[in-house]
């Protein structure tokens, strides 16, 4: 039994109580008499999240949230399953296993995300059916495939009527969609969307039904800008290891109510809504519903101070009170080393104009502009000095395919960035001044089997993440040190963007606009095709 001031969500009141519970279930809730410090508040939950994105297995990411007061997240796990399938699904739920942290999960819709790349893996509608046979199981995973729902696509509808049978939600993703289209949609039975850039886009879909979640995370910050919209769940869709050092769930919390978001409204958002929403037994004080439980400080800080999973305390202070054994996975990796002549775009004039991907720090979505670049020995070459460099998708399934591109946006004055890490399909995605530190950026990763690398006149940086070329078995704190050392090696490169690798691994994402690129080549999202690179 807990005691203290209890937030009560279902009625908006905060009252003195008492908390009983028993095998790990609330008994009874019940008002008391007495005075206390701080507040109990639900477990919180983070409704839409890739683990692999903090660079963390799911046991030492538990390991880095639990103490923040997270004891549910609802995760998508397309971007193993893009590279292992079924069996890097499975990899994600027996490590979980391990550890207090409950991880729901959702069967990832589109793997491939779209059919214009190369992935590891194909999850077809047999494999779904399965999937959501599962008590894991609790949504079809975000349908990123829009443009099939609206062409009807027989695979896409198939899928999203299994989720049905199953009883299960079907998660969204359409970013700007909007009128007839968006209306098509929801009509296909896609009950979320976490997008949303602009405020007009929220209430559009909201008021169709659609449940927006807000997302806060480390490359993609759109709180503050659509607080005043409305939403129905905050999220964090991608976090990185830096930044679950500073918080998870509690961060967001403090960051919404420093945005004007009133507290009680902000801790539905990542308690009740969630919980309703994917039919969970937890986020929710009520005798039946599990014993998770957060106490904090204040509802502004949302200082943590103990967390119970199950009726256990598994957190004070900031400290896990569990242990840790992350599973190992055999790699992946299936291609050769590379040459700096793979990295070359040919042409027999003086110049040539060509479409070029502008990155945008702190969005998913690009831009396209154009340049004329110089030809010098049938080679295009880039223009480091307006910042137009080369970008490279290599294939790592076993296909050997590679396409050659040119970006603007990094800033890079030598050097390499590489990178396994490129959404959905991750494949090696390489950004470069040059082809010869590319190709030594690339196999340095090889070598590695995944993870990061800066490569400049045959000095390296690096940090491996083995486990599907995603994650490592190490700490966050561990992992957070070593990507700070990485990015402070950028220094030797010259780059202007915070988070260059993020970034980058955002560039190959087929399916949020408007520029991107492939193994297969440049391709335009808005238009849903590919584009030539030489206008």
């Amino acid at each position: 039994m807990i005691s203290g001031n209890l937030v009560n969500i279902f009625t908006e009141e905060i009252y003195p109580a008492e908390i009983e519970f028993s095998g790990g279930v609330i008994e009874c809730v019940r008002p008391v008499q007495r005075k206390f410090n701080g507040y109990i508040l639900p477990g919180f939950i983070d409704a839409h999240i890739h683990i692999e994105s903090s660079m963390l297995t799911p046991s030492r990411f538990a390991e880095a949230v639990v103490p923040h007061g997270t004891t549910s997240v609802v995760s998508d796990p397309h971007e193993i399953a893009n590279v292992l399938g079924i069996k890097g699904i499975e990899y994600m739920i027996n490590d979980a296993a391990n550890v207090p942290l409950r991880v729901f999960f959702t069967a990832p819709s589109c793997v491939p995300a779209t059919p214009f790349e190369t992935s590891g893996a194909i999850i077809g509608l047999k494999e779904i059916d399965k999937l959501l046979c599962m008590e894991e199981m609790v949504a079809l995973g975000e349908m990123m495939n829009f443009p099939g729902v609206l062409a009807e696509d027989q695979e896409v509808m198939a899928k999203i009527e299994s989720s049905k049978k199953h009883k299960k939600p079907v998660d969204g993703h359409s970013p700007l969609l909007s009128g007839k289209d968006l209306c098509k949609y929801v009509r296909a039975g896609i009950s979320t969307d976490h997008e949303c850039t602009d405020p007009d886009e929220v209430r559009e879909k909201r008021r169709l039904g659609m449940k927006i979640m807000l997302r806060q995370g480390s490359s993609a910050k759109n709180l503050k800008d659509l607080i005043d919209s409305g939403g129905d769940f905050i999220v964090s869709d991608d976090k990185h290891p830096e930044d679950l050092l500073k918080g998870h769930v509690d961060m967001m919390l403090k960051e919404a109510v420093e945005y004007g978001l009133d507290a009680l409204q902000a801790i539905k958002m990542v308690t009740l809504n969630p919980a309703e929403h994917y039919n969970l037994n937890t986020g929710l004080i009520a005798p039946g519903k599990s014993a998770d439980l957060v106490i904090v400080d204040d509802l502004k800080n949302f200082n943590v101070k103990e967390v119970f999973i199950g009726g256990n305390r598994v957190a004070v202070d900031g400290k896990p009170l569990f242990s840790i054994k992350p599973l190992k996975l055999q790699s992946s990796f299936k291609l050769v080393y590379k040459k700096p002549d793979d990295f070359e775009v040919l042409s027999n004039k003086k110049e040539e104009e060509v479409r070029v991907i502008k990155a945008i720090e702190g969005q998913l979505f690009t831009e396209e502009i154009e340049a004329t670049l110089k030809v010098v020995e049938g080679r295009i070459r880039p223009d480091i000095e307006k910042d137009v460099l080369k970008i490279s998708v290599i294939e790592r399934h076993g296909h050997s395919r590679m396409k050659n591109a040119f970006i603007q946006g990094f800033g890079l004055q030598n050097g390499a960035i590489a990178s396994s890490i490129a959404h959905d399909s991750h494949n090696i995605i390489v950004v470069g001044t040059n082809s010869q530190d590319m190709a030594d950026a690339v196999n340095k990763l090889i070598q590695n089997k995944g993870g990061l690398v800066i490569a400049s006149k045959g000095d390296h940086h690096a940090l491996n993440l083995p486990i599907g070329g995603l994650m490592s078995t190490e700490t966050v704190g561990v992992v957070a040190y070593k990507l700070k050392r990485l990015q402070n090696a950028l220094g030797k490169v010259g780059c202007k963007l915070t988070s260059p690798f993020m970034t980058m691994s955002f560039m190959a994402l087929l399916v949020i606009p408007k520029l991107k690129i492939s193994d297969r080549g440049l391709f335009d999202v808005e238009k849903f095709r590919f584009v030539d690179l030489i206008k």
